[in-house]
């Protein structure tokens, strides 16, 4: 899978270094696998959730979640936001 944009994960692993090693092992495992449907992709992510059209990762232990669009048929994960699990309950994200 192509993952859009490294860049946010950069981001969120210098304001929080413990996630860097989860986010990176995220980030290395979906990009050299493809998923062509949500139950591909809970096979590979059992922590996964779909909400809405997105697709919700329980990252470090259920400490953050990484959100992402994903695009089966294109092959492209668009990395949405990444947020503290104290972030994520005031769901703000959804806006």
């Amino acid at each position: 899978m192509h993952i859009i944009t490294k860049k946010r994960i950069r981001e969120f692993s210098a304001q929080h270094p413990d996630a860097k090693m989860p986010l990176t092992i995220w980030y290395h495992l979906l990009s050299k696998t493809t998923v062509g449907s949500f139950a591909e992709l809970k096979a590979l992510f059992r922590s996964v959730d779909q909400v809405g059209t997105l697709a919700v990762f329980n990252i470090g232990g259920n400490k953050y979640r990484l959100i992402a669009a994903v695009h089966y048929n294109r092959k492209i994960v668009y990395i949405r936001h990444i947020l503290t699990h104290a972030e994520y309950d005031r769901n703000k994200w959804r806006a």
